[in-house]
């Protein structure tokens, strides 16, 4: 009768236990140090700096290219609120501003280059006017 219950408790608790011997990793309990990390919090806060900056540069590209006349001029004639959209820009996600902001950048210098003409600004224009209408909307 010993020789059974010794049986069962090995067959039975043995494999418990090493299934939470090896579970968990012996430094579960350990304290991390500064040391340990593997990105520094100086790196993180230049990384967060940089991507603020960024995300302002887009913002003020966009934003100067929405309050040209000639974006001006679109907007009343498709009978878009300036407002609305001044507003909607911030609310952009970091990939659609910086999307959007390349775009706009591109534009104005192909512009002011002479490759566009003042109705392909026009287009080009209404083409992210409608863009953020859509990606506010979806929201």
């Amino acid at each position: 009768m010993k020789k059974r219950i010794f049986r069962l408790l090995i067959q039975g608790a043995l494999p418990a236990v090493l299934v939470c011997v090896l579970a968990f990793p012996p430094d579960i309990f350990g304290q991390t140090t500064q040391q340990d990390h593997i990105v520094s919090s100086q790196s993180l806060q230049q990384q967060l700096e940089a991507s603020t900056a960024a995300r302002q540069r887009d913002i003020e590209t966009l934003s100067s290219f929405l309050s040209s006349p000639i974006a001006e001029q679109a907007m009343q004639d498709a009978h878009i609120n300036p407002v609305q959209i001044t507003t909607a820009i911030p609310t952009l996600s970091n990939q659609e501003l910086s999307n959007l902001a390349s775009r706009a950048a591109d534009a104005q210098m192909k512009f002011t280059a002479g490759i566009f003409t003042s109705h392909d600004l026009l287009i080009i224009l209404l083409g992210i006017l409608v863009i953020i209408l859509i990606i506010v909307a979806v929201r």
